[in-house]
């Protein structure tokens, strides 16, 4: 794979989307191979062609820095070397969320069980990903994605697009306390999320990445340590406020995304969820709206 990377690219499915890699970063390709380890290579052309590199130059050798960029456009500043794993998975996030307005994009994790798709929205430090994580290695859910719901806008259903996981600070050793830690990419600490690791969706979830599913449920998760666990109501139109502020591409898809959003909100229950961090419970109250 290193060599691929440095000469023709390495092409590899990264959700419901095909990437062609360039890249002079040593030992990126072990990160890769462990995130992407059960992912297809793609026969066809690919969505995206992205380089991720050092700069020419005395900074190669100087706190060397790396720079992702996807057709000559740089939309991150430079970070330091350490964190090019993480800069690849965000900067792939940015290629979805800028190119594909055939979808309605909102920044919130989502799974499915029983045939129902379960969105969670969250601002950082609610535990949408803990959850999400949780939900999907311990509760028997399939992982759709745990950054960005895809709403398709002609049928109102979720298009999956399983890539690895994200978690942050304390939520990483929690993980994996329940994943296989060979799953895991390394942690990379001083970014500017805090520390940052990623693991391996399961394969059953990247097997089924083009099987999409209704949505049904959307829980606002909270994580308050000591807290009095509850699950109430919201109404529609909170709900419907809150996400086209957590859409990426809502204000670009103008009228076809307030109908795609308007659609998603006909047929879903909305609720808010205040958990202590127990996460058999979490499951349980999860599991129970889908029985």
């Amino acid at each position: 794979m290193t060599a691929l990377l440095k000469t023709t690219g390495f092409k590899f499915k990264a959700g419901s989307f095909s990437v062609k890699l360039f890249s002079n970063i040593e030992g990126l390709a072990k990160g890769i191979a462990t995130l992407y380890a059960h992912a297809e290579v793609p026969a066809t052309a690919c969505d995206f062609t992205v380089h991720l590199n050092t700069p020419f130059g005395l900074r190669r050798f100087f706190r060397p820095q790396v720079n992702f960029s996807l057709n000559g456009i740089e939309p991150f500043t430079p970070l330091p070397v350490s964190q090019a794993l993480p800069l690849l998975e965000w900067g792939m996030n940015w290629c979805v969320t800028n190119h594909n307005h055939e979808l309605l994009i909102i920044h919130a994790a989502v799974v499915e069980k029983n045939g129902t798709a379960l969105i969670l929205p969250g601002s950082p430090g609610s535990g949408k990903s803990t959850l999400c994580a949780a939900l999907v290695e311990l509760g028997g859910w399939r992982l759709l994605s745990d950054e960005l719901t895809m709403v398709d806008l002609q049928t109102g259903c979720i298009q999956p697009n399983p890539r690895p996981v994200s978690l942050k600070n304390q939520s990483i050793d929690l993980a994996k306390s329940f994943v296989d830690k060979a799953r895991f990419s390394p942690v990379v600490h001083d970014t500017v999320k805090g520390s940052v690791a990623h693991f391996t969706p399961q394969k059953n979830s990247i097997e089924s990445a083009s099987k999409t599913a209704q949505p049904k449920l959307i829980v606002y998760p909270k994580y308050i340590p000591n807290t009095e666990n509850s699950l109430e109501q919201v109404s529609k139109g909170q709900s419907f406020i809150q996400m086209a502020e957590n859409s990426f591409n809502y204000n670009v898809l103008g009228i076809e995304g307030f109908k795609a959003l308007a659609k998603l909100h006909d047929n879903v229950e909305c609720f808010s969820f205040q958990y202590d961090g127990n996460l058999e419970y979490a499951i349980n109250t999860m599991d129970s709206l889908v029985r």
